[in-house]
């Protein structure tokens, strides 16, 4: 009989680790849900506080709502607003590790709609990450051939590697796992801000 009670525990932490509130951005207005997952409170929405040089996905500006816009390496560190900020590895990680781990935290963390192929996330914490893709580097912040939107969810890290790219967090269409990966500063990838 204390398998049930135990059940019903564990189901109990779940619901309330993703009970969702808000939070509204003073320098817009723009509001944003927060959930709290392991230690850290996170957006459950990709940031879409517009500077200049930022993008929205596919370069379409009705995507700005829905997905967040895109920023460069440099324009992810100082574009959370005060009280958050962008999340390092070690955010990261510990993410990854309150979804359950490396093999199945992408499938946790993915929204319940919106990927493409059934790539489609169980959402078990209201993170709601969405595929809004990326802009690869061009000649300038400004442009750059846009690609992965439907497929792919790439989340800017403030951590660097030793040789000078980035760390982001990586959810895939094709997989239930999330890794982090690297890659050149000057792409534009989503924001989601800590505290």
């Amino acid at each position: 009989m204390r398998q049930p009670v135990l059940y019903i525990s564990i189901l109990l932490t779940a619901l309330l680790s993703a009970c969702s509130e808000s939070f509204t951005d003073p320098r817009d207005g723009q509001s944003y849900d927060i959930v709290q997952i392991g230690s850290r409170t996170w957006m459950a929405e990709n940031l879409n506080y517009e500077i200049e040089g930022s993008a929205c996905p596919d370069g379409d500006k009705r995507n700005c709502s829905k997905y967040g816009r895109l920023y460069t390496w440099d324009m992810a560190r100082t574009v959370c607003p005060e009280g958050w900020h962008l999340p390092d590895s070690a955010d990261f990680e510990q993410l990854i590790s309150a979804a359950g781990g490396t093999e199945v935290a992408g499938n946790a963390l993915k929204s319940t709609s919106g990927w493409f192929k059934k790539g489609n996330g169980s959402d078990d914490f209201g993170f709601n990450a969405l595929p809004a893709g990326y802009r690869l580097a061009g000649n300038n912040a400004t442009d750059g051939k846009f690609d992965g939107i439907g497929g792919y969810a790439h989340f800017w890290s403030a951590s660097e590697t030793p040789d000078g790219l980035a760390y982001y967090l990586l959810l895939d269409f094709s997989t239930k796992a999330a890794k982090i990966s690297a890659f050149g500063k000057d792409e534009a990838r989503s924001v989601r801000c800590v505290k």
